[in-house]
């Protein structure tokens, strides 16, 4: 099955870039350029992408609020946030507006294609360690605990709450598995039972929740 792709940067350049990178790939297809927030939901609106690679700063509207528009009109659609730098200041407000994860414009292109297969399938592209050292990095100190938050978790099971509170701590599955006991296949059956139950979808929002709702602090 080929990934539709949706390029929104305001540098031609960059998108050319991605674009010839991209097309290497039989898997893979350019079906819009953006080069422009606005212009981005527009484009999503007509070519329906499986991925998006969205710029943060963009003339008009940004980056940010077009992620969180194209979503709230297409929630099955990912969004790549593309960065020149990993501690760009506006990643955490992205990802919390439903970003499944982001990328350095310097990305070689192996990886950018592997990215955009990885964001299809429905997994969020960052490490757990990474996701948590972005989330602590960016989120107000100390994280504002948000009552929505904390009532959803009420959903969860208590196994599925600490499972929950580990992703959020950096651990991966495997780690999960060995310090709860229990197999790494478990261990995965209790993220996507609370990604279900939670309404979130994928591990970079779960942990974004966790710390909105006072389970994990910053520097837990």
């Amino acid at each position: 099955m080929t990934i539709k792709v949706l390029l929104a940067d305001d540098q031609a350049l960059v998108r050319a870039g991605f674009r010839s990178l991209l097309g290497r790939s039989r898997e893979l297809t350019v079906v819009g350029e953006a080069a422009t927030g606005d212009e981005a939901v527009r484009q999503a609106r007509a070519t329906e992408p499986d991925v998006i690679l969205m710029d943060i700063r963009m003339p008009g509207m940004d980056g940010i609020e077009a992620t969180r528009r194209v979503l709230a009109e297409r929630p099955a659609t990912r969004v790549v946030i593309l960065t020149t730098f990993d501690t760009d200041e506006h990643v955490f407000a992205a990802l919390r507006a439903g970003a499944s994860g982001f990328l350095t414009k310097e990305v070689e292109p192996a990886e950018l294609r592997r990215a955009v297969a990885l964001v299809a399938a429905g997994e969020a592209l960052l490490s757990p360690s990474v996701t948590r050292r972005v989330v602590e990095q960016f989120a107000h100190r100390p994280v504002p605990v948000s009552g929505d938050a904390l009532e959803a978790l009420e959903v969860l099971t208590a196994r599925e709450r600490e499972v929950v509170r580990l992703v959020a701590e950096g651990l991966s599955n495997d780690q999960i598995a060995a310090k709860l006991v229990i197999s790494p296949l478990t261990a995965k059956t209790h993220i996507t039972r609370a990604l279900t139950k939670l309404d979130v979808r994928d591990r970079v929002q779960l942990v974004i929740l966790a710390y909105e709702s006072g389970l994990v602090r910053p520097g837990s």
